[in-house]
């Protein structure tokens, strides 16, 4: 086994061919096809189905991509050690984001690295907190910025807003940012809203325990996309943060207001793995999330509360 074996297992599953991953790796397909059997023969398992259309991990080729990246993130941050401290780097990082969080953050971010690291791969991977919290357990992605994670104990999670969950109206709604509604109003409205499963539901039901009141929930839909084109069509009223909307409530697509007694509000923590070591690349990104999140707040775009040092050390991380 040899780095060269492992760089074609990747280019390999990446692409899905031979012929392209020879094309991006500039070396003849018979030699590619040779290391890939010689790498099979060597861990006695087949890593790849073949058939007409390209080539599909194996179940075990899939766990042995993993290692392989992972060997391969490692020789990227030797040669960045070893390198000037400012000297771009290269290599991949991928970062999961709830979707209502990736509308407003991957722009910039993407902005950032495109300025700061232009030879790097940015992957960004857009998930429910739950799916990201396994995917950052398995290593499949680097870091993650999550909704108040509970069984997060072997993540290291660096609290970075309260963010205030807002009722959402179409056009004609009279609701405004800056005259807030009771929670206890909702009671008799037409809500759309996710499922049980989802995290935003749970804060939405509680606040409704608290307000003394039932929830008349007539859709139920887990696509932040398709909330807010169902309010839009005047098919009832959502509850979401402001941020990823604020561009159709001053295109007065959308109307928002402010909830309180009680306000629903939602815990955002940025999560990296406390069992294997973090990249440069992350550990930029981080820090981009951390800039973005708080420029954000001070303009007015996202509606929250910066979590500072005692926060979080009052919080326990």
């Amino acid at each position: 086994m040899d780095i060269a074996q492992l760089k074609t297992l990747v280019s390999v599953a990446e692409l899905g061919s031979l012929s392209k991953a020879a094309d991006s790796l500039m070396i003849a397909q018979p030699a590619l096809s040779r290391q890939m059997r010689l790498l099979e023969t060597e861990l006695g398992v087949q890593l790849f189905t073949r058939h007409g259309r390209g080539m599909v991990l194996t179940e075990q080729g899939r766990e042995v991509l993993k290692h392989a990246t992972r060997i391969l993130g490692e020789m990227d941050e030797i040669r960045a050690c070893a390198s000037d401290a400012d000297r771009p780097l290269s290599g991949q990082v991928a970062i999961g984001l709830p979707p209502t969080v990736a509308d407003i953050i991957s722009v910039p971010l993407a902005t950032a690295f495109r300025e700061a690291h232009p030879g790097a791969v940015l992957r960004l991977v857009s998930a429910y907190t739950g799916y990201l919290l396994d995917w950052l357990h398995r290593g499949e992605i680097d870091l993650a910025v999550l909704y108040d994670p509970r069984s997060a104990r072997s993540l290291k999670s660096e609290p970075l807003l309260l963010e205030n969950l807002f009722l959402i109206g179409p056009r004609g709604a009279r609701l405004s940012p800056i005259r807030a509604r009771q929670f206890r109003a909702l009671a008799g409205e037409r809500l759309l809203l996710p499922s049980v499963r989802h995290g935003l539901r749970a804060i939405v039901e509680r606040c409704a325990r608290e307000a003394g009141i039932a929830l008349d929930v007539a859709v139920e839909a887990d696509s932040f996309a398709t909330l807010k084109d169902l309010v839009a069509a005047g098919h009832g009223y959502t509850i979401l943060p402001l941020a990823p909307i604020h561009k159709e409530v001053e295109a007065r697509i959308l109307t928002a207001a402010p909830l309180i007694d009680p306000a629903p509000v939602r815990r955002l923590v940025l999560s990296l793995p406390a069992d294997r070591p973090i990249s440069r690349l992350a550990r930029f990104a981080g820090g981009e999330i951390k800039r973005i999140v708080g420029e954000r707040v001070e303009s007015g775009i996202w509606v929250g509360q910066l979590l500072d040092r005692d926060e979080r050390s009052h919080n326990g991380t």
